[in-house]
């Protein structure tokens, strides 16, 4: 597994060698999303490896699996990265909409800042069904995607000197926090990685190590499952159905090949 992305560009439907130009990173996660769902089942049946490089490879490019931010923003940081653009992972505190607050687990969003044309843009698939879907600037243009509007707000807080925020398609009039994060503190080390993926794993205040979640990008939004139920967006149109158990294992395999 010497060719991230080859083996990416296999996993998403993509031809092997095809490598994105700037402009061609929304096609890369569209096609991620699509194909890689954002999901906690690792954590929730106990089968976490310790986090390197290699068991990410191995986690979502040989089994197949999706992950958390910490993996999916960690590939396309390598894939990124071997399609020769300038990249660095930092990491953020996610926004919590019920109290009006920044969690406090901590700094455990990881998201990619990519350099291009003299300028800094937040690349990030790994935000559930939040993603952008295309590269943000820091400027505080506004990007419009399938998915909202989204832009960098620049604001010196305790987590960080950026804040992403975001008017989600169909859910959201209002500009809303998603995550505040700070640039001045670059991921070094790949392996620092590890520590998010305990944090996320095991504190209490995690909203990720009590249920399954699993989301994905559809051709015409987003599809989420979760233990109870499955809710899916299509062209706007919002359904829920309720599941027993059965009926989850069922579209888990169905919907997530997971």
């Amino acid at each position: 597994m010497e060719n991230v992305q080859q083996d990416v560009n296999r996993r998403i439907g993509m031809e092997e060698r095809w490598s994105p130009a700037f402009a061609e990173i929304p096609v890369l996660l569209e096609a991620f999303a699509k194909a890689v769902p954002f999901e906690n089942m690792a954590i929730i049946e106990d089968r976490l490896t310790p986090f390197s490089e290699q068991s990410l490879k191995e986690k979502i490019l040989v089994r197949g699996e999706g992950g958390l931010c910490y993996d999916l923003n960690g590939l396309l940081y390598l894939y990124l990265k071997e399609a020769g653009f300038s990249v660095t992972l930092v990491r953020g505190v996610v926004y919590h909409q019920g109290k009006g607050d920044f969690h406090d687990i901590g700094r455990t969003h990881v998201l990619i800042l990519l350099e291009h044309g003299g300028e800094s843009w937040v690349v990030d698939g790994g935000f559930g069904g939040n993603i952008p879907l295309k590269p943000v600037p820091l400027t505080g243009e506004v990007v419009t995607s399938a998915n909202g509007d989204f832009r960098i707000a620049k604001e010196d807080t305790s987590h960080g000197d950026y804040i992403l925020q975001m008017k989600l398609s169909y859910r959201s009039d209002e500009w809303q926090n998603g995550y505040a994060f700070d640039t001045t503190k670059p991921v070094t080390d790949l392996n620092e990685l590890a520590e998010v993926q305990k944090t996320v794993s095991v504190h209490p205040e995690s909203p990720f190590n009590r249920s399954p979640l699993l989301i994905k990008r559809t051709d015409t939004g987003s599809v989420t499952l979760t233990k109870g139920s499955m809710t899916e967006w299509d062209d706007g149109r919002l359904s829920k159905k309720d599941l027993d158990d059965d009926s989850f294992n069922e579209y888990r395999k169905k919907r997530f090949n997971a």
